[in-house]
């Protein structure tokens, strides 16, 4: 049983995962919406627009929503956490921000491993500083090579898409941008989790924090595109389908069960829940709707199993001396 929800913990590790698969449909849709407005800017900023309608409906409706919204001002005069903290949603408009942009370049699986590669890498700077609501964790032997293990796999799984690169026009260098944006990215992504589930504990509720996280990504979105509205014009109109304004409702479900279980669960199981929810999703869709461009070969396929593999090394909480015994 989790501590402090009263869930058991395949029921939270369930909704950890559930909270992961949201994630690469949310990079498909905003993909989608990148290239169908021309503009990854504008995209982000409806997606980050939409969720942050729907937040502040929720907050208003729910009792328990109202409640921790009003706890937002005092907590942050009171200083209860670095101030800092209340901007952890710009980390979600740059990630939002290189779903839009990259996706339909490189496919929603390769998008994801390469965030995944950021994350896990960054999740040992969180870690050692101790931004967390669990405090300062030690940097083991183990989590290194286990970090080391997932960008040799991360390189293992885009080695396919990067090979096919090199005889098409641009050639490589055309994929060096795309993957370094979601790397970035992910390895801010961390940084969030942590922000999110310390503001939660003193919000009182992860509605709270949810809706911070869009009011501080929506506002540095509008800038941002109002900056390049003024600069290189608007690009496309706004379609009129449905489904492309779902990436901000979606963006709300992994944001709020990810500040709410790493309470419960931990920085490290809901991170691995998480994770592997982004690798599975992501891999099916490239292989059941891929989009234009998309490579899956068995190296991309295997690259990612090993990158699931290399991420349970590298977060789950080994004992201490388990390095040395295992050598043994």
């Amino acid at each position: 049983m989790t501590a402090k929800t009263g869930l058991p913990l395949p029921v939270g590790l369930l909704l950890a995962v559930s909270a992961g698969l949201a994630i690469p449909v949310q990079g498909r849709i905003n993909g989608a919406l990148g290239v169908k407005l021309d503009d990854g800017i504008a995209a982000a900023l409806v997606s980050f627009s939409t969720g942050l309608l729907l937040m502040a409906v929720i907050c208003l409706v729910l009792p328990r929503g109202r409640a921790g919204a009003s706890r937002i001002i005092p907590a942050l005069r009171e200083r209860e956490f670095p101030r800092i903290y209340a901007l952890a949603g710009a980390i979600g408009g740059l990630f939002v921000f290189a779903q839009s942009f990259t996706v339909g370049i490189l496919g929603v699986a390769l998008f994801t491993v390469a965030a995944v590669t950021g994350q896990t890498v960054s999740g040992l700077l969180v870690d050692r500083l101790g931004l967390g609501p669990a405090g300062r964790k030690r940097v083991t032997g183990i989590r290194v090579v286990g970090c080391i293990l997932t960008v040799a796999a991360v390189a293992w799984a885009v080695s396919p898409r990067l090979g096919a690169a090199t005889g098409s026009e641009g050639g490589l260098g055309a994929l060096i941008l795309p993957l370094l944006l979601p790397i970035l990215a992910g390895f801010m992504m961390s940084f969030q989790q942590a922000m999110n589930g310390t503001a939660t504990v003193h919000y009182g509720t992860p509605l709270a924090a949810t809706l911070m996280n869009f009011i501080a990504g929506a506002t540095v979105l509008w800038i941002a595109w109002g900056i390049k509205a003024v600069v290189a014009g608007v690009g496309n109109p706004l379609p009129g389908e449905w489904w492309y304004y779902l990436g901000g409702p979606m963006g709300c479900v992994f944001i709020g069960l990810g500040a709410l279980l790493v309470r419960s669960l931990g920085v490290l199981v809901t991170g691995l829940g998480m994770i592997a929810g982004q690798l599975l999703g992501s891999l099916a869709l490239d292989l059941i709707v891929p989009s234009p461009g998309t490579v899956i070969a068995p190296a991309t396929i295997l690259g990612t199993l090993l990158t699931l593999v290399a991420i349970v090394l590298a977060t789950l909480p080994w004992p201490r001396g388990a390095m040395g015994r295992a050598g043994r």
